[in-house]
């Protein structure tokens, strides 16, 4: 019992910064900004939609609502019933914002002293804060803490910040975001109707489904890929219980409280190929386990859930997404995440194709270097390795039995492509930055597997530099990678009429391989060799 206890003084620090641990409260008061542990397996507050103002359940066995007040009252239903919960009423919660500027690692100090004084010769003075939090468990250590820098400056709200955001846009090439906090809570009433079409109470503020025989809670017409070409509507069955609550509008957010292991079976498939060999589906779970603890209490500061289904946080499709193959992986690796030579959390990122060569992860991200994510060489084991990203061309142009071409599931115009634009389409996209007719682009800086780092771009009306792998790549319309040599067709007269980018990869090249973990799976490697190799001698430990 005390173990458990334990487990659960979490995120202190979160947003606050502060040293002290401290109690959390009594369940149905527990904040969802803090991991709640049960069993040993941390529970996970999911957003699954928001926005409603009618919601519709049923279970696949009986379902349960919790029903708030002293004494709590139960109302329970037959497999199979369908709920509506209408809302009656609700406030919109008053969200403030400050502007951040730049995220760096809690151990950056240095990076962080630099940034604020070289903001403060362009005449912003920031400020930083601390988000995430540190703490133990099995002896291992989890901290995802982050210092962010922000705007010193009255919150205020979001709608309002976006005219300055705009300006440092325009005036220093800097895209920013918004940290937000809660200054006063949305509230809502809701009416809980039954399958016969009766009003069977009415709520103020939180109401919970739960399966008491564990089967899955259906939720209708679940809004999926909000702000893509896919944005759809679907109905989907969770594993735990459903929350509504008021979300930032005062209308309903349909939140998943769910295991982490059960929460991974709806994730995993999302992230790799179902169909893969069984040792890589095993090191996706792993990593997948990995990333989203380290993700706890960074994003979502102001909503009532600590993790979305978007691209944003993790795509989660609850028991509809799940497959008996990645199932078995996360039971399989049930508590299992990597860890560094400090026993320290490996933050287990991973990207589809790294082309050949994994990178550093102070080249695409900035701050200082991590042990664990040291780009190297991805070549299978006991093959040649016949040229090195030191001489791109040559490196892209080369046939070696990199993991990630090996794979069966390789899409060789991930691992090799090229992309054109013309003359006019790199005038338009870099018109923002006041350069002119763009004649003359060279990469200065590269990290270790030929990812661009900086980009410097001459026009007729002057110079200026793109830095950052994310920047680059955004600036010519998400090119699959910063893996690139860049070429430009000139007419006659030497004026560019066209630029051809020839790459390798998709996307950022940091941690895990996906495609190269399945090259190595199939090869014979197991999850625990698959991930030593992408997190630079990391081992796997089971924390619960």
């Amino acid at each position: 019992m005390r173990s458990a206890l334990l487990a659960t003084l979490l995120f202190a620090q979160l947003a606050l910064g502060g040293d002290a641990m401290e109690l959390p409260p009594p369940p149905s008061e527990l904040s969802n900004k803090r991991l709640d542990f049960k069993s040993g397996s941390p529970i996970i507050p999911v957003r699954l939609m928001e926005g409603s103002t009618e919601v519709t359940l049923s279970g696949r066995g009986r379902l349960r609502f919790r029903l708030p007040g002293t004494p709590e009252r139960l109302v329970e239903g037959p497999p199979g019933m369908e709920w509506k919960v209408k809302r009656v009423s609700g406030t919109p919660a008053a969200i403030v914002a400050r502007i951040q500027v730049a995220e760096f690692p809690f151990n950056d100090k240095l990076g962080l002293a630099q940034a604020q004084e070289e903001w403060a010769s362009r005449g912003l003075t920031l400020k930083s804060q601390i988000l995430g939090g540190v703490y133990g468990i099995a002896g291992k250590v989890i901290d995802n803490r982050r210092y962010v820098l922000v705007v010193d400056q009255p919150p205020a709200p979001p709608e309002s910040l976006a005219a300055q955001q705009a300006e440092i846009l325009k005036k220093f090439q800097v895209r920013t975001s918004l940290l937000e906090d809660v200054k006063a809570k949305g509230t809502i009433k809701f009416e809980l109707i039954d399958g016969n079409g009766n009003t069977t109470a009415t709520i103020d503020g939180q109401l919970t489904a739960e399966a008491p025989d564990k089967a899955p809670i259906e939720v209708r017409r679940v809004e999926f890929g909000v702000g893509y070409d896919f944005h759809n509507f679907e109905d989907r069955a969770y594993r735990g219980s459903v929350q509504l609550s008021a979300d930032r509008s005062g209308k309903i957010a349909v939140v998943n409280q769910v295991d982490l292991e059960d929460l991974l079976k709806g994730l995993v498939p999302s992230e790799i190929f179902a169909r893969a060999h069984v040792e890589a589906l095993k090191a996706q779970a792993v990593t997948a386990r990995g990333e989203v603890l380290a993700k706890i209490g960074l994003k979502h500061l102001a909503d009532p859930y600590l993790l979305c289904t978007e691209q944003h946080c993790a795509v989660y499709k609850g028991v509809s997404g799940e497959a008996p193959s990645t199932n078995a992986a996360v039971e399989a690796t049930r508590g299992e995440a990597s860890f560094d030579a400090t026993d320290r959390l490996v933050d287990s990122v991973y990207s589809a194709v790294c082309g050949g060569h994994t990178e550093n992860n102070d080249i695409v991200w900035g701050g200082v270097p991590n042990a664990s994510l040291r780009g190297r060489p991805d070549i299978m084991p006991g093959k040649p390795n016949p040229a090195s990203p030191k001489d791109l061309a040559k490196f892209l142009a080369t046939d070696a039995q990199h993991a990630c071409k090996v794979s069966t599931f390789t899409q060789l115009s991930k691992y090799r492509w090229e992309k054109r634009f013309t003359a006019k389409d790199v005038d338009e996209k870099l018109a923002s930055f006041n350069v002119g007719k763009v004649m003359a682009m060279n990469v200065t800086e590269r990290g270790v597997s030929g990812r661009a780092r900086l980009l410097q771009v001459s026009g007729e009306e002057g110079a200026t530099t793109i830095r950052g792998e994310l920047n680059i790549r955004r600036t010519f319309a998400m090119l699959n990678s910063a893996m690139f040599e860049l070429k430009a067709e000139r007419d006659a007269k030497g004026r560019p009429t066209a630029w051809i980018f020839t790459g390798g990869g998709w996307g950022h090249g940091v941690g895990m391989c996906q495609t190269g973990a399945i090259g190595r799976a199939e090869a014979g490697q197991t999850y625990r060799q698959i991930l030593e190799h992408y997190f630079n001698g990391a081992q796997v430990a089971r924390i619960y």
